[in-house]
């Protein structure tokens, strides 16, 4: 038994705000039929690494997910799509604003034949507003949100995000919203349409920028691997490399000074509470990293772990793909695929004592199932 067993969702887009937002409802157990166009499909399938002629990236992406290949422009493949939309509780779409009504089945189109339906659309800027209609993709909504403006170094810059951050937290967003509308639904019966900007989830990300500017008019700009309000909060080097930290709590902050020997910082009138330590946070970072650097990344991560001071070394993607930790708690697990064979994957970060997540099988071949899902829908041939 699964937190989503029983749910059908329609899929019909590409690249990864939907895509992304499907796979978690897929994981907790939702049944995801992904419709994609006759001959490439999702863009996604050419994207590398490609083994076998087939893209890893897109068997990771939407596992646990059923292709059917229609062409919504012609009736047979119109009328095969109604049909599965008379028997789905959810449709997820990130076709630009518009698209979908343009082929009549939008929201307002398809609300009158499935009352029930639940139907969450992504876009770049939203269905509406003046820009809605541009085309939208994740850098420029890192570009547009202002999270570029804090990435990076001090005096540096903008930077983009390493991840495709608006696309990732937008899909989250979606699929937070999709699992509010089915426990709201059990009490209307109703349906309802849900309008998930990369945008607007970009810019609910500034939590501690938009207070700042909203008090006070303060812009916020980069700041490293400094933290915003608190210190100290970040960084700093050793003798072969660097250790974040975060000593900022009274009891944290003594521990740090007696690891590094800097008893005296508990009494300097500089950085004598958080405040004041914030206040400060160049001069406290200085005198700092000056203690950190007599020792190696490992020596100093021993000695802040047994001070219980928060701490971790800054790993690359492989050290973080084989963390021993994470390996512990079985969070990588091996997908079958019929062509690439076996694909790794990242479990679901979300953990149920009783519904676990689903881990299956790695993303579908193009069209795999039409057959297979036309038939038991009785939607006939596309």
């Amino acid at each position: 038994m699964t937190t989503l067993q029983g749910i059908t969702v329609l899929e019909v887009g590409g690249f990864l705000a939907a895509p992304w937002a499907t796979m978690h409802l897929a994981d907790l157990g939702a049944r995801v039929i992904k419709v994609e166009m006759a001959g490439q499909g999702d863009s996604v399938r050419q994207t590398a690494p490609i083994v076998n002629g087939e893209s890893a990236a897109f068997a990771t992406i939407n596992r646990n997910k059923e292709s059917v290949v229609l062409d919504l422009k012609s009736p047979d493949g119109m009328s095969a799509f109604l049909e599965l939309v008379r028997n789905t509780d959810v449709l997820v779409e990130n076709l630009r604003p518009g698209a979908m009504s343009k082929l009549g089945l939008g929201y307002s189109d398809l609300a009158p034949r499935a009352p029930s339906l639940i139907y969450a659309s992504a876009s770049g800027w939203g269905q509406d507003g003046p820009d809605a209609g541009l085309p939208g993709l994740d850098i420029m909504a890192q570009a547009r949100s202002g999270l570029m403006s804090l990435t990076g170094s001090m005096g540096g810059p903008a930077v983009k995000v390493g991840v495709p951050v608006c696309d990732l937290v937008c899909a989250l967003y979606v699929a937070l919203a999709v699992t509010a509308a089915l426990h709201e639904r059990q009490r209307s019966g109703l349906g309802q349409f849900i309008d998930v900007s990369l945008l607007e989830s970009a810019v609910s990300l500034a939590v501690w920028e938009a207070p700042r500017y909203f008090v006070n008019g303060e812009v916020g700009a980069p700041l490293g691997t400094a933290h915003q309000s608190l210190a100290p909060y970040q960084a700093f080097g050793t003798s072969d490399g660097k250790v974040t930290l975060g000593a900022v709590t009274t009891k944290t902050w003594s521990a740090l000074c007696e690891v590094l020997g800097l008893p005296e910082l508990e009494r300097d009138p500089r950085f004598v509470d958080g405040g004041t330590r914030f206040r400060h946070r160049a001069e406290l970072a200085e005198v700092l990293e000056g203690a950190t650097r007599a020792f190696s990344t490992s020596e100093l991560l021993d000695k802040l772990i047994r001070a219980q001071v928060p701490c971790a070394r800054i790993a690359d993607i492989e050290q973080a793909l084989t963390d021993p930790h994470l390996a512990e708690r079985e969070f990588f697990w091996d997908s079958s695929h019929p062509t690439i064979g076996t694909v790794r994957q990242t479990r679901s970060p979300m953990r149920f004592s009783r519904t676990p997540t689903v881990a299956g099988q790695a993303g579908p071949l193009l069209g795999q199932h039409t057959q297979q899902v036309l038939a038991e829908f009785g939607a006939g041939e596309a």
